[in-house]
């Protein structure tokens, strides 16, 4: 098991190095408020980072959203996505999946907050074939902290040096999950 405690000292100090200075940590009650405007807990690995790192800013290449505040948040931009994804005659956005990062050309990392783990996902919207909407899901790891070890080891995908993602599998549930009304 890892231990959380060392990984969030890890993390944020390579947050630090990185950005030079950190946005303030989300409060207890900010992280209460999201959680209900969300409809879901968000995985404690995850709470953690937003309430002892900072609150978004961090994080591999493009950076982690703010969790809330002012603009473009992580709560923002799931209910946003939630919104599209339901008024469509097919969904996109599962529920319970918290986008965390913008990688651009419409592609989000994104945790899957139903899953134990916290399980990282990568939405691809280039993946869509007609109507097949679960096309644009993969499993970027199986696991939250898993993921933070890689950005902290400099081995994503996501890297220059990296093979582009081409090793992702589809992720399995994204079909049902979709079927449940997102």
């Amino acid at each position: 098991m890892a231990d959380v405690d060392d990984l969030m000292r890890r993390v944020s100090a390579k947050a630090l190095w990185v950005e030079g200075q950190l946005a303030p940590t989300v409060e207890a009650e900010e992280l209460v408020q999201a959680e209900k405007q969300l409809g879901f807990p968000l995985p404690p690995v995850l709470a953690r980072l937003y309430c002892e790192v900072a609150n978004g800013g961090f994080g591999p290449d493009y950076q982690f959203f703010p969790l809330v505040g002012a603009g473009r948040t992580a709560v923002s931009v799931y209910l946003e996505e939630r919104s599209m994804s339901l008024s469509c005659d097919a969904a996109s956005w599962p529920a319970g999946v918290l986008p965390i990062l913008d990688w651009g050309c419409g592609m989000y990392a994104a945790v899957d907050c139903q899953s134990s783990e916290g399980a990282v996902l990568l939405f691809e919207p280039n993946a869509i074939v007609g109507d097949d909407r679960h096309l644009a899901w993969f499993v970027d790891s199986e696991c939250l902290i898993d993921w933070l070890e890689t950005w902290l080891s400099g081995g994503g995908w996501y890297e220059e040096d990296a093979d582009g993602g081409d090793h992702m599998q589809p992720w399995e549930l994204a079909r049902a999950r979709l079927s449940q009304g997102g």
